[in-house]
């Protein structure tokens, strides 16, 4: 069995994730979808929060399992027989951020390769902090993000 991880804050979880995270389960046998829980970033959900988020925006995706981590990314990936790491680029400056990271992972665990996908045209300008920045002006992110997440984040905001 294929398996592989696709770790992110989802906070929250945008159409540009769900492309990703489509487009990876064809791929693999079993995808593991992670929130990683990182204590030195101010977060707008709580990581219950986000994995619910997340399971509802996956649910019609067959394949997909929904967890959350906190500690190191490969002992994480090790520890749940993980063989790829899956990752978004968007542009350049992702993709430099994230070579540094594939890096230092494969040195940690040579075993586990990182694989990059380029987010669909049509979603690569898109991140969870510009959906919060618009949504915080009262603006609608309906073609940014599934209808329940927009809800979430109108009620977080007090915009209701």
């Amino acid at each position: 069995m294929r398996t592989a991880l696709y770790p992110g804050s989802f906070d929250p979880v945008t159409n540009g994730h769900i492309d990703i995270i489509r487009r990876a389960a064809s791929i693999f046998d079993r995808l593991i979808v992670a929130v990683a829980v990182n204590k030195s970033k101010e977060a707008m959900f709580s990581p219950d929060e986000r994995l619910e988020m997340l399971r509802e925006a996956v649910s019609d995706i067959a394949g997909i399992e929904v967890a959350s981590f906190d500690g190191l990314l490969v002992k994480y990936a090790r520890d749940n027989g993980v063989t790829a790491i899956v990752k978004g680029l968007r542009a350049i400056s992702d993709f430099e951020f994230e070579l540094q990271m594939a890096s230092t992972n494969h040195k940690l665990d040579p075993g586990i390769e990182t694989l990059f996908m380029m987010t669909s045209n049509e979603y690569s300008f898109l991140s969870s902090s510009m959906v919060k920045e618009i949504a915080g002006y009262g603006a609608s992110v309906s073609c940014m993000v599934p209808p329940h997440v927009e809800r979430r984040l109108r009620e977080r905001l007090g915009m209701n």
